[in-house]
């Protein structure tokens, strides 16, 4: 099987594209050249910031977006280096941030950097990697979208999947590109899952109220009515009675 001996990183030269969406590729090449202490230098010929990695070359055609493909014909032409040997990285509508792809030949999709490199080349057999930056949700805004920096998390996200790129390339430049394809697939991105929304504790059924139980009724102690003792009525006296017994004066 052929190995991969080109590496291409699509993007726009310049400042004020350098952090853009369209330059994901790009972002790929300058990582691994730092990485691995290669130094990209601009060669007019190719109209391209061109290294060297051993036997592998890493290319960022300085031509902008439309005319990716110069570089990477001359250079493929001067060598003599088929199409199914070169490895195109670029930014992938697509997918989500985060996303890395690995494929071979297919569709352009649109993308304006692989048609002119599979116009030049008279070929889609070129490999792919395409790294995910979202899709705007309608196509009217793709052209606006990609030409402005992706948020932070995005950012974060298409940075950890340049990762896993890079850590198939020695898989690709050996030869076995369907072993780099199966490891770069097999490990899906982990999706950052938002935190639940703080559901309202569900009420308490209403239970019925407990039957009060009937408080005693104070018990009533009778009222002790003293005993009165009846008084001895005032002994009767008779006639004589009250005759004798008056007091004389």
């Amino acid at each position: 099987m052929s190995s991969i001996r080109v590496l291409v990183g699509l993007g726009n030269p310049g400042k004020q594209y350098e952090r853009t969406r369209h330059n994901a590729g790009f972002w790929f090449v300058e990582r691994l050249a730092l990485a691995r202490g290669i130094a990209l230098k601009k060669d007019n010929h190719y109209q391209a910031l061109v290294g060297k990695d051993g036997a592998l070359w890493l290319v960022m055609p300085q031509t902008f977006m439309n005319a990716s493909g110069r570089a990477v014909q001359m250079l493929a032409g001067f060598f003599k280096i088929p199409p199914e040997e070169i490895l195109v990285v670029h930014d992938e509508l697509d997918f989500a941030p985060g996303t890395a792809r690995l494929k071979q030949g297919g569709g352009i999709a649109g993308h304006n950097g692989l048609k002119d490199i599979s116009h030049r080349l008279g070929s889609h057999d070129y490999w792919r990697l395409r790294l995910g930056i979202g899709h705007p949700g309608d196509k009217d805004r793709v052209a606006d979208y990609v030409l402005h920096k992706p948020s932070a998390e995005d950012r974060a996200d298409i940075d950890e999947a340049i990762g896993r790129g890079i850590e198939i390339l020695p898989l690709c430049i050996s030869g076995d590109l369907q072993g780099a394809m199966q490891k770069l697939h097999s490990v899906e991105k982990v999706k950052k899952e938002r935190p639940l929304e703080k559901q309202a504790e569900p009420r308490a059924e209403a239970k019925p109220a407990a039957k009060t139980a009937a408080k005693p009724e104070p018990k009533v102690e009778p009222k002790v009515v003293p005993k009165v003792e009846p008084k001895p009525e005032p002994e009767k006296k008779g006639l004589f009675g009250s005759l004798f017994g008056k007091k004389k004066t």
